[in-house]
């Protein structure tokens, strides 16, 4: 059994989170202590059992630990079960991260699978639903994965109450990828959103972001969306990609928050990794680490300087694969270059590949 330190790295929930994925796509089983160590309130909490219990019926796996605060869980998977799953996180949880937990292995097993989750889809400390779809799922699919996602209604703090419907197929050929570098940026795409709001407080968010695209000289377009939403809130996006490159960037409207400063939060991080000659942006570099360590060849990406988060999963993937991930300044500013280069994962350790699992 694989003994994890949850207070690892960055010590939150995305040491759990990797770990069952992991876990789910190998049939390796583990024991994690110290459960989100280095948060104010460590120990699991709803968003945190929602994916544990997601990945327990997507592995029909033996699960010891699950409860609130706990710190310490083990999980032990039998095998992928695809189907139709119906996720309540009860509360503003991130059903993004919930989702990212089990759709890879959803995707490694026999047959298609559905999935909706009831949560958080614009929160903070976490990728929006905008963000999955627009910029996590066009790049999985460059990798060889089919899936599709849509929100039938948005969940903001505190509410929460937010409905995703993921649809997820079988993986085709899996590939390794080289991304090294940015061509010229021509164009970028966006979203302004907003839910029991103003009509105004969307369009001042999509003007901002035009006023602001249109002093970098780049032409864009801007979707307005009003959407259903149990709470209040708003958020922006503004994406962009030429060829394999992509990135993305998101803010979230609060109370008291002018409409101008949600679009200027967004646009600000798109400035600062356009500094910069990165192709992939830090956050997108770390949700492709799994699928990366499970093609079969190396793949390279020039990436904006990476978070905590990005040397955590990178330790937490070594534990389960068989596969060497560096990453290494280039000497220019804002950026790195990330080396993943995958061994045999038949080898004398004992571990198995992902694919044996639908063989």
């Amino acid at each position: 059994m694989i003994e994890i330190d949850g207070s690892e790295g960055e010590g939150g929930g995305q040491v759990l989170r990797s770990a069952l994925t992991l876990s789910l796509l190998t049939r390796q089983p583990f024991r994690i202590t110290a459960i989100r160590g280095r948060r104010k309130k460590p120990g699991l909490r709803a968003q945190h059992m929602a994916a544990v219990r997601a990945a327990r019926e997507v592995g029909q796996s033996k699960v010891d630990g699950c409860q609130p605060g706990s710190q310490e869980l083990t999980f032990e998977p039998a095998g992928l079960n695809p189907g139709n799953y119906h996720i309540q996180i009860g509360t503003a949880g991130s059903s993004s991260l919930v989702l990212q937990t089990i759709l890879l292995p959803l995707a490694h097993a026999r047959a298609p699978s559905s999935v909706v989750i009831v949560g958080g889809t614009h929160v903070p400390w976490s990728p929006t639903f905008d963000y999955i779809q627009q910029v996590w799922m066009p790049a999985l699919k460059n990798l060889g994965y089919q899936a599709e996602i849509i929100m039938k209604q948005a969940g903001y703090f505190p509410k929460g109450g937010g409905r995703i419907e993921a649809w997820v197929q079988p993986v085709g050929d899996q590939k390794a990828v080289e991304i090294l570098e940015r061509g010229p940026l021509t164009r970028v795409s966006g979203i302004s959103l907003s839910s029991n709001l103003p009509d105004h407080v969307a369009q001042r968010q999509r003007d901002q972001m035009i006023k602001r695209l249109d002093h970098l000289d780049l032409p864009a377009e801007i979707e307005v969306k009003r959407v259903p939403s149990p709470g209040v809130g708003s958020a922006v996006l503004v994406a962009g990609s030429d060829g394999a490159a992509r990135f993305g960037f998101s803010a979230l409207g609060a109370k008291g928050k002018p409409a101008e400063r949600v679009a200027d939060e967004a646009l600000d991080q798109l400035l600062s990794f356009l500094n910069t000659n990165a192709a992939v942006d830090r956050y997108l570099a770390d949700q492709l680490l799994i699928p990366l360590a499970l093609a079969p060849g190396s793949s390279r990406l020039v990436i904006e300087t990476g978070t905590t988060h990005f040397a955590t999963n990178a330790e937490i993937i070594g534990k389960f694969l068989d596969v060497d991930i560096s990453i290494e300044e280039t000497g220019k500013m804002g950026e790195a270059l990330v080396s993943v280069e995958p061994r045999d994962t038949r080898s004398s350790t004992g571990r198995t590949s992902p694919g044996d699992e639908r063989k």
